[in-house]
């Protein structure tokens, strides 16, 4: 994905969501250098693993905010969003502090897990506000769309996972390898959009939904 932004000549324009590829590449490699030296079923790997996927939300919610910028950039409204982005991570820290002091007697991992598994849903929620100011806003540009929709659905599938795991835990098994498939739905719907649309190219916002004037 990161390859395609740079052969189209958008790597800066859409940066946050270049940082968030090249952390979650960063962060395969690091996870598969400690499996190789510890094993999947050893501390080190476990923690790794999970402080890091904490490290890739946070990413991943810069690249939303890098979104909000863009739909809301006409407006004039970039240094807001700026604003309330630091707002959110902030609170996001103090949540998770929260956690964490609530539940004093669980595993740190588990702390990290349960913080993940609230971000994504938090997420998903300010993806479909924005997906409903892309459609209020008539947002035409292609690529801001299908990177809002690609979104949308990582977060919904990330989402229902987590849930689904919480109500059948009993199916473990399925919920282990669920996340690695989905999380190659990202980079392939990233690349398709800058592959298959350029920076001029539109959408009319009527075939996406119907909004009453």
């Amino acid at each position: 994905m990161v390859v395609c932004a740079l052969a189209r000549r958008s790597f800066r324009r859409y940066f946050t969501l270049n940082l968030y590829m090249l952390a979650s590449f960063a962060t395969s490699v690091g996870r598969y250098v400690v499996l190789a030296r510890s094993g999947f079923t050893s501390d080190e790997y476990t923690y790794f693993y999970y402080y890091s996927d904490a490290v890739l939300t946070i990413c991943l919610y810069f690249a939303l905010m890098g979104l909000y910028s863009l739909v809301f950039e006409e407006l004039g409204a970039a240094t807001y969003v700026r604003v309330f982005s630091m707002l959110l991570l902030a609170g996001t820290a103090l949540f998770s502090y929260g956690v964490i002091h609530q539940l004093e007697n669980r595993m740190v991992t588990l702390y990290v897990f349960e913080m993940s598994q609230n971000l994504y849903f938090v997420g998903l929620v300010l993806t479909y506000v924005l997906w409903g100011a892309v459609l209020k806003m008539r947002e035409t540009r292609a690529r801001v769309i299908q990177f809002v929709l690609s979104l949308g659905v990582y977060f919904s599938l990330y989402a229902a996972n987590y849930a689904l795991s919480n109500i059948y835990p009993n199916l473990g098994h399925i919920w282990t390898y669920l996340p690695p498939l989905i999380s190659t739905f990202l980079p392939i719907a990233w690349c398709y959009a800058f592959l298959r649309f350029n920076e001029d190219a539109r959408l009319v916002p009527a075939r996406l939904a119907v909004i009453p004037r």
